[in-house]
């Protein structure tokens, strides 16, 4: 049977997460898409857990998986949501070193530095939830 505080601890972990990756995107850009709040969710789930490896990860070793995590997702959900469903959430087509115009390296490079108060933030929640 699922644990109620594990249940609890993700929906917190994904409500902030989603929260705050629309609240980036609207201070980037001037508006967001209900679909990042999910991508946002996911992926501070995903970045909270990765501590839960049962050797202990370098912090720089965390963002870097981390980046790569974001932008992993950040790729699945454009190519469903931009390319497949033709909502045209976002387009980095523009960038240099872009990728079917859903990802591009500047994008990861500021997710390889924003991983980092995730992870500490990711933890002190994690943190909560521990008895």
């Amino acid at each position: 049977m699922l644990n109620l505080n594990i249940l609890r601890e993700y929906l917190v972990l994904f409500i902030i997460g989603g929260i705050t990756y629309v609240l980036i995107e609207i201070s980037y850009r001037g508006y967001s898409h209900i679909s990042m709040f999910i991508v946002g969710g996911f992926c501070f789930i995903l970045v909270s857990s990765l501590n839960e490896f049962p050797f202990e990860m370098p912090l720089v070793l965390q963002m870097l998986i981390s980046c790569l995590l974001i932008t992993g997702i950040e790729l699945i959900s454009g190519v469903i949501v931009n390319i497949f469903f033709h909502m045209n959430v976002w387009d980095y087509s523009l960038e240099k070193f872009n990728f079917l115009g859903q990802i591009c390296l500047k994008a990861s490079i500021c997710w390889f530095f924003l991983s980092l108060p995730a992870i500490y933030i990711g933890n002190l929640i994690k943190s909560m939830f521990t008895n």
